[in-house]
């Protein structure tokens, strides 16, 4: 993996979009979304459900009735992280899972504090807030560091208001991924995306535009050696401020052969474990 000069980084203002997963029982992960994670129902079929806030969308699932578990070698999702605005709006969440769910870890990342849960069908879910920006810990080369602390959940508790639905303001801080390998990864998301590491810690890496946390993670953990497949990962969004990056992304691409597909709005790609990405200019600017 090479370092990536300033002129083939992501701009600041590139975040993720919407989050896709393919699902067995389509009503059961709705109602889930819905009930425990907080999420209002903004449109929905008899194979599809899309899920936000207010009328943003941030989650997509798409019913595949015949879709297998996914392998234990498969790489993907290791979990989907929504942010939210507060420390109320975390108060809520961490209320409305032991209510009606089940706390799988919580953690005071140094940036940011985190639960983490897992939905009906497997798929790894994070609900964080942020610290304030100028209070996240900075290494001497400027990049952003991140720990993993015991969370104190009695004062996340006190801090909640009741809210059955987690606030405007909500969005896909970032996703986490299984991968097969580091290396690729790298080579992928930094040489020839232009997200910029932000932090490596044992198996892991975590990167990002505009010196945010992280927008992606990726680890090794599980020993992960199969291309994305079954239920779980579908594809995810990454927005960029405007046409100017995605002409630079596409550019990056093409001078490493990396294959893609121009939609009328998007770039679709996949990653060297065939996660698909779409990239498309933010809707929030046009």
């Amino acid at each position: 993996m090479t370092t990536s000069s300033n002129s083939d980084v992501l701009s600041r203002g590139t975040r993720i979009g919407r989050t896709a997963l393919r699902v067995n029982d389509l009503d059961e992960l709705t109602r889930f979304y819905r009930t425990v994670v907080g999420l209002n129902v903004l449109d929905e079929s008899d194979t599809r459900s899309v899920l936000g806030v207010a009328d943003t969308p941030l989650l997509v699932l798409e019913e595949d009735a015949d879709a297998p578990t996914r392998h234990r070698s498969g790489t993907g999702l290791y979990h989907i992280a929504f942010r939210v605005p507060s420390r109320a709006a975390l108060g809520d969440a961490l209320a409305r899972i032991r209510d009606q769910w089940q706390l799988g870890g919580a953690s005071d990342h140094w940036v940011s504090e985190a639960l983490y849960l897992t939905d009906p069908e497997g798929n790894g879910i994070e609900i964080y807030r942020d610290y304030p920006r100028e209070e996240w810990p900075i290494a001497d080369d400027g990049t952003v560091r991140i720990s993993t602390e015991p969370l104190d959940l009695d004062s996340i508790e006190a801090a909640a208001t009741g809210d059955s639905q987690v606030p405007h303001g909500t969005d896909i801080g970032h996703v986490h991924l299984e991968v097969s390998s580091l290396d690729a990864f790298g080579d992928f998301y930094v040489d020839a995306l232009g997200f910029e590491v932000q932090t490596t810690v044992s198996a892991a890496s975590f990167v990002s535009a505009g010196g945010y946390h992280h927008h992606i993670g990726a680890n090794t953990w599980h020993h992960r050696t199969s291309p994305v497949s079954g239920r779980g990962l579908s594809w995810f969004e990454v927005f960029v401020p405007e046409r100017e990056s995605l002409d630079a992304v596409q550019e990056r691409l093409a001078a490493r052969e990396v294959p893609l597909t121009e939609t009328d709005d998007s770039l679709v790609v996949h990653d060297p474990d065939e996660i698909e990405i779409r990239i498309r200019v933010d809707p929030a600017n046009q």
